[in-house]
């Protein structure tokens, strides 16, 4: 068993590790024993029943935070002519529109935290997923990162002000960040409470009952804080 510093010892005896928590009194608590000397991210970690080799059960989607989420985000959008226009006029920090910005990803340039892409550029786009793939960096229809030139401006913007992408891992748990340790207490319910009323509306179709089985919230290196998965995560009906 690893053993664990003084720091995190005294955050650990601040949580009662039998407790299921309200989502309000967690996240107050996952930001009260915060042990990093850097602006740690809380993050919300559930355990559902889904399986994720099942077409029904797949869960992906994206939710746009409130309070976003505390951090600069650079987006790189791959176009062409008019939609990377539209990308430099809406402020992308990286626009891939020809052959060397394409060679420069494959290599490894990844200076980016959100990549977009109109249509007629996922042809290209297709051979960096070995690249992009393995960092949840590939543009998606339905995480709503390939988009038309037309609707390139609304989607930099979200991408800037904290839009998150969640889906199911192959282990069938889902991992989403929801702000920074230095947010308002309030704040950070405010985005626990936006990340589960999207995962509400994304419930896959072969989903039963609960799905969410268990929710834990927790700084980078500090202690978990379970919450009560039936609190803000419907039930079937």
């Amino acid at each position: 068993m690893a053993k664990h510093g003084k720091k995190y010892t005294a955050a650990l005896a601040k949580v009662d590790v039998d407790k299921i928590y309200t989502a309000k009194e967690a996240v107050a608590l996952a930001k009260e024993t915060s042990i990093t000397k850097f602006d740690s991210t809380i993050e919300v970690h559930m355990r559902t029943t889904l399986d994720s080799r099942q077409s029904d059960q797949q869960l992906r989607d994206v939710v746009v935070l409130p309070h976003g989420l505390g951090k600069t985000v650079r987006v790189l959008v791959f176009a062409q002519a008019e939609g990377a226009a539209a990308a430099r006029a809406a402020g992308a920090d990286f626009v891939a529109d020809d052959d060397e910005s394409l060679k420069k990803i494959e290599g490894g340039m990844l200076d980016f935290d959100v990549a977009i892409a109109t249509p007629d550029a996922m042809g290209k786009v297709g051979r960096l997923g070995r690249v992009l793939g393995p960092r949840g960096l590939m543009p998606n229809p339905k995480a709503g990162t390939v988009v038309p030139a037309s609707d390139m401006d609304r989607a930099i913007k979200e991408a800037k002000a904290g839009r998150v992408e969640y889906r199911l891992d192959k282990s069938n748990n889902i991992h989403v960040s929801i702000g920074k340790a230095s947010f308002d207490a309030q704040k950070l319910y405010e985005n626990y409470v936006a990340l589960m009323d999207a995962i509400n509306k994304s419930r896959p179709s072969g989903a039963k009952g609960n799905f969410v089985k268990r929710i834990t919230v927790a700084s980078t290196m500090g202690p978990g804080v379970k919450v009560d998965p039936n609190e803000h995560i419907a039930g079937e009906g």
